[in-house]
């Protein structure tokens, strides 16, 4: 019912913008039969904001993927570095913070491991929103920073990496088999931040699928019960996620395309020093604003990414 409705508002939104446009041709003959210039004005705007429009709805027609339109669960994990690609995850959440701000979408804390001296070892949030997934798939992959490093007392530059996982926030009516059997369940004590009740007692959640290895972990949510729900809810995205990830390995296969996975899938380079820009590997977009994009301006690397994979399915 849920598909039906989005799909429904969709079909209705061409139409309108078809009933318009046939508007405005009637409305043009008008003003061409009277020589009326004031009215063709008039018409010329209202043009210009309907090809606007229009391009806007073509774009959103890259978001055609059969989960694109779903919510998100984001992960991050520093890499090695120690402290500086820490700091490098921590400044990739708040851009994904203030993205998810900038677009009205909902943004939960799942889990936060901090680092030991700064940034963060690993996070995983959530993103609640129309096509969050179809935006956001666009960042998987990983991510390299090259800066002078504020935590080396020559100053020195460093190369950061750090992974990001996206995987849709899947229902619970898409079947993915779980056997009780296959989890180990661990629960142990949160070390984030959160009233005492979150620090001092045992709810944190740690849920591991013997069969596959992955791991699905909640520590922000006051009640065992609540976290486990959470971590389940999760293991089920990345399961979900892994099985699409192999369809579409083995379609990879058939064209006889290779695939590469892992952390040599760097996509994009953020270089502080010694010059600034920010380049996709995948697309070859770049810009020099790294302050705005580091701010969460991050609408032209995923329109340039989505422009690219076009096809490809």
């Amino acid at each position: 019912m849920q598909s039906l409705t989005r799909l429904r508002g969709d079909v209705e939104v061409w139409r309108g913008l078809s009933r318009r446009a046939s508007d405005l041709m009637g409305l043009l003959e008008l003003a061409q039969a009277d020589d009326d210039q004031a009215m063709g004005q008039e018409i010329a705007a209202e043009a210009e904001k309907l090809s606007a429009e229009l391009d806007g709805l073509e774009f959103r027609l890259l978001l055609g993927g059969p989960h694109d339109a779903k919510n998100a669960i984001v992960s991050i994990h520093a890499g090695a570095g120690g402290t500086e690609s820490q700091d490098w995850a921590a400044m990739l959440l708040r851009m994904y913070l203030r993205w998810a701000e900038q677009h009205g979408y909902a943004a939960e804390m799942l889990e936060n491991m901090p680092g030991e001296e700064a940034g963060i070892k690993s996070a995983t949030f959530s993103v609640s929103g129309t096509y969050a997934y179809g935006y956001l798939r666009s960042e998987r992959g990983v991510h390299r920073l090259v800066r002078l490093s504020p935590f080396d007392a020559a100053h020195r530059r460093h190369t950061s990496f750090v992974l990001v996982e996206v995987v849709p926030d899947v229902e619970d009516d898409i079947e993915i088999e779980i056997n009780p059997d296959d989890l180990k369940i661990d629960v142990y004590c949160s070390s984030g931040h959160g009233g005492q009740n979150v620090q001092k007692n045992a709810t944190a959640i740690r849920i591991t699928h013997i069969p596959t290895g992955v791991i699905a972990s909640c520590q922000n949510e006051r009640s065992q019960a609540q976290n486990r729900q959470m971590a389940m809810k999760v293991l089920r995205a990345r399961l979900f996620a892994l099985e699409e990830a192999k369809r579409e390995q083995e379609h990879a296969r058939l064209k006889g395309k290779h695939v590469s996975a892992g952390w040599g899938n760097q996509i994009r380079s953020y270089v502080l020093h010694p010059y600034h820009m920010v380049k996709d590997l995948r697309t070859s977009y770049e810009t020099g604003n790294t302050d705005s994009v580091l701010d969460g301006n991050l609408d032209a690397f995923m329109r340039s990414y989505l422009q690219s994979t076009v096809g490809e399915a």
